[in-house]
């Protein structure tokens, strides 16, 4: 069934618009409510009763239904109400019914409908049919009373004269009007009641509105009190707490100059002795690296080829073991050679080889130069112990010599013997070039062995470079603070 969505008026007005039987349905909350809305709502009864009826729902507890129930009496719930365009019940179906015995009942009305529209026997019909739902009616008062409700009700078949039934339309016009007065006049009564309970809500929702205003007001003061006395709190709380600070600095300052006053000569000799224990202690540490200096020789032995060897020995030893332990270094290379020092200029005798380094002076740190007595005259030492770089250049020079003298003998040569002579000279010399070449890797070696060391063994002064000594490392570990002073 597709139910009107508009109120009673709304539903009415469309089924006399329409000429449809207009149908009412009052549902409750029980079991028997449930099944007959699904019988209403059923495709064969919404099929059936498409275009014929205009329905609406009412609730058994709503006011609409207490309106209704005035006009028309409400037996049995649920209950349907068939009624057509005069105002007149059709059918009036109590209970619930059957999806079948619901549309046998539909069927009935559209042709009671379609006579009372067709014929002129509308007014016997009306009146049986009128007949018919008082005994209705007054049956289903008594099976209430009884606590009995049928499903099923069909109308008595009853006949009547035409006055009783003109006179019981009569008594039902006037029971409307009658009716309808009570509804405008209790209408009209609750209106008046509502208008009062609108004053009555008005008046107190003003007076509420003032008392929560004086309220607040009241809140707000009190607040603003209490904010003044808690203001006037701490003030006086941060001013005694200033005079407590002024008076425990005052009180500071008298005993700091009592203390200070009596303390500063203790102060000054405290500082005085710490001075003079520092004093002594760095003495000390002077002293204690002086002898651990003094106790180890660092020599650096410096070749004829510019390379050098650096070792340690005790302060103790004597000049021998450092002759041979250079001896087992070189190896052969040089012969037989002696030792020198530069700065001065010394040259060790075999007397001196008996003698320790702590008394050669070779203590803490010394460069010894290597002489060869044999194949090469004195000035080759003395070049190369002046530098690395006349050592460089005479180990280039020296293959160019004598490649050149090679040539010159070999162009000059006039005789036989002096072709011989000169093929021995090829052949020495190409013996002593075949032996530079052979030791030129070992001085490309040698070479790359200063370059690697040249930075540890050296140590630079703006453009003066000097040999390193046990003292500069230890100077080169050393920190210094702003004030000058050293930390080991």
């Amino acid at each position: 069934m597709l139910w009107f969505e508009g109120s009673v008026p709304s539903a009415i007005a469309s089924s006399k618009e329409k000429n449809c039987v207009f149908v009412v349905f009052i549902k409750g909350d029980d079991e028997q409510s449930t099944e007959m809305v699904s019988t209403w709502e059923n495709a064969r009864v919404v099929e059936e009763a498409r275009d014929s009826f205009v329905a609406i729902k009412v609730d058994a507890k709503s006011e609409s239904c207490t309106q209704f129930s005035q006009i028309y009496p409400v037996v049995c719930i649920p209950s349907s109400f068939f009624i057509g365009g005069n105002g007149i019940p059709l059918e009036v179906i109590a209970g619930s019914v059957p999806v079948e015995e619901l549309i046998k009942r539909i069927e009935k009305v559209k042709q009671v409908s379609k006579k009372l529209m067709s014929t002129q026997e509308c007014a016997n019909f009306t009146t049986s049919f009128l007949a018919a739902l008082l005994n209705v009616c007054f049956s289903f008062r008594m099976s209430a009373d009884n606590g009995i409700c049928s499903g099923q009700v069909s109308p008595a078949e009853v006949s009547i004269s035409s006055d009783e039934a003109s006179q019981l339309e009569d008594d039902l016009s006037v029971k409307v009007e009658r009716l309808t007065k009570k509804l405008e006049a209790r209408r009209e009564l609750k209106k008046k009641d509502e208008e009062e309970n609108e004053i009555k809500k008005e008046i107190e929702r003003r007076k509420l509105g003032k008392e929560m205003l004086e309220f607040k007001k009241k809140q707000e003061g009190e607040k603003t009190k209490r904010m003044l006395e808690e203001r006037n709190r701490e003030k006086a709380e941060e001013k005694a707490a200033r005079d407590r600070v002024k008076q425990q600095i005052a009180l500071d300052r008298v005993e700091r100059a009592a203390r200070y006053a009596k303390t500063k000569e203790e102060v000054e000799a405290a500082k005085a002795a710490a001075l003079e224990a520092r004093q002594a202690e760095l003495d000390a540490r002077r002293e204690a690296a002086a002898k651990e200096r003094s106790t180890i020789a660092r020599i650096q032995f410096r070749l004829p080829d510019g390379s050098f060897v650096t070792n340690q020995f005790p302060s103790e030893s004597r000049l021998e073991e450092a002759r041979q332990f250079v001896a087992q270094e070189v190896g052969n290379k040089y012969g037989n050679f002696s030792l020198a020092t530069m700065f001065p200029r010394r040259e060790f005798t075999m007397e001196d080889l008996n003698k320790t380094l702590l008394d050669l002076e070779l203590v803490p740190s010394a460069s010894v130069v290597l002489l060869p007595q044999t194949g090469r005259p004195s000035t080759s030492v003395v070049q190369s112990s002046g530098g690395g770089i006349w050592v460089f250049l005479g180990t280039i020079i020296y293959p160019l010599l004598a490649v050149w003298k090679f040539i010159t003998s070999f162009l000059l040569a006039s005789t036989p013997s002096t072709v011989s002579s000169t093929r021995q000279t090829s052949q020495s010399t190409n013996s002593q070039a075949m032996a530079s070449n052979t030791t030129e890797p070992k001085r490309e070696n040698m070479r790359k062995r200063i370059l690697e060391k040249r930075t540890e063994d050296f140590k630079r002064d703006g453009k003066i470079y000097r040999l390193r000594t046990q003292e500069d490392n230890e100077d080169d570990n050393n920190t210094w603070n702003g004030n000058s002073t050293q930390q080991m």
